[in-house]
């Protein structure tokens, strides 16, 4: 538990960050999908995904955002024809965030908000759906959105959601890194580098080749700093 005066601290800095550099700091990650069967929608997903990675890692400024904008809308389309499906409403979570991040400034807490809700719902749904995609993506919504009064951010909350994603998927790449990443700016850095160091060995997921490459190189900047 952090103290009082810790999370002032926190708090206040994420502030700073969002006024100072016109952006959310959110951490949003891609996870497989592994469910046991399909659902009607699932397949909807896919190509929503593989536009997501292509999006987020090779596009930036003003040709990101529009990009998930334009994705945003199509996946609150699909999880409004498939309300009920937890896979849905996972990536639709995951690219309201990441369409909040691209956006930054004050106008992006209402998509965070957004996409926290979906996230929720999506847990709901299916606890242990995405391999817990939904957990590490709302687990990292905590962690960085701004604190109050301003946002929903909070330290340990971030640690709950975090760790349950861990029961889940306890080997996996994404939340071992988000829980790392996490450890780290709680000053822990001795377990912080235990999990990046889980985490750059986790499994590859399957057809997700690019965010995979691009998150080992997050994994990496994470292990050198920590050492």
């Amino acid at each position: 538990m952090l103290s009082s005066h810790s999370s002032s601290r926190r708090v206040t800095r994420h502030l700073s960050q969002l006024l100072m550099s016109g952006s959310l700091a959110l951490g949003i990650t891609l996870a497989g999908m592994t469910g046991a069967y399909a659902a009607e929608g699932d397949d909807a997903v896919f190509p929503l995904m593989k536009r997501w990675a292509q999006i987020n890692y090779q596009s930036t400024g003003d040709a990101q955002e529009k990009g998930m904008e334009g994705l945003g809308k199509e996946a609150r389309a699909l999880a409004d024809q498939y309300p009920s499906n937890a896979h849905v409403l996972t990536w639709e979570g995951i690219i309201l965030a990441s369409w909040a991040k691209a956006r930054g400034g004050l106008g992006a807490l209402d998509l965070a908000k957004e996409a926290k809700a979906t996230l929720e719902q999506a847990i709901t749904l299916d606890p242990r759906g995405d391999n817990a995609s939904a957990y590490v993506t709302l687990g990292a919504l905590y962690d960085k959105a701004p604190g109050w009064p301003v946002g929903f951010g909070n330290d340990d909350k971030a640690g709950d959601v975090l760790r349950k994603g861990l029961e889940i998927n306890p080997m996996g790449m994404d939340t071992n890194f988000y829980y790392a990443d996490y450890l780290a700016s709680e000053g822990e850095d001795a377990k912080a580098l235990e999990h990046a160091q889980k985490a750059l060995n986790g499994p590859a997921r399957p057809n997700r080749e690019l965010a995979d490459q691009e998150l080992k190189r997050e994994i990496q900047a994470l292990i050198a700093r920590l050492k």
